[in-house]
């Protein structure tokens, strides 16, 4: 479960990445549009490359705090099996059959009834 939730956090974390690497390119871009010089358009670049750089190093970040968040999760031993023989009534067995110990009836025949 906490694997699930590390990923879809990660997920929402690359998209917000893609996000700002393409706002730094429309950045970029207009910056180039602009220019009247040679020195203004390389400033634009550099100035994109870091906005993209600086976007990749959040989503690291980023994504480094979900592990994080998902192993101490882990580390509690809060685990709830999703198999197994929990909640389950005399008469019904796993697997849904009749149990040859408790019949259908749900009544022990081992112990007194008080009905």
């Amino acid at each position: 479960m906490h694997a699930a939730k590390e990923k879809v956090k990660d997920a929402a974390s690359t998209a917000k990445e893609k996000l700002r690497e393409g706002t730094a390119e429309a950045h970029e871009k207009t910056g180039k549009a602009t220019a009247t010089n040679k020195q203004e358009k390389e400033l634009a670049k550099e100035t994109s490359k870091a906005e993209k750089a600086h976007a990749k190093a959040d989503l690291h970040q980023e994504k480094a705090e979900h592990q994080a968040d998902s192993a101490t999760h882990h580390a509690g031993g809060h685990h709830v099996p999703l198999t197994g023989p929990h909640h389950h009534y005399p008469g019904e067995t796993p697997l849904g059959t009749a149990d040859p110990i408790y019949p259908a009836s749900g009544l022990n025949p081992n112990t007194k009834n008080l009905l």
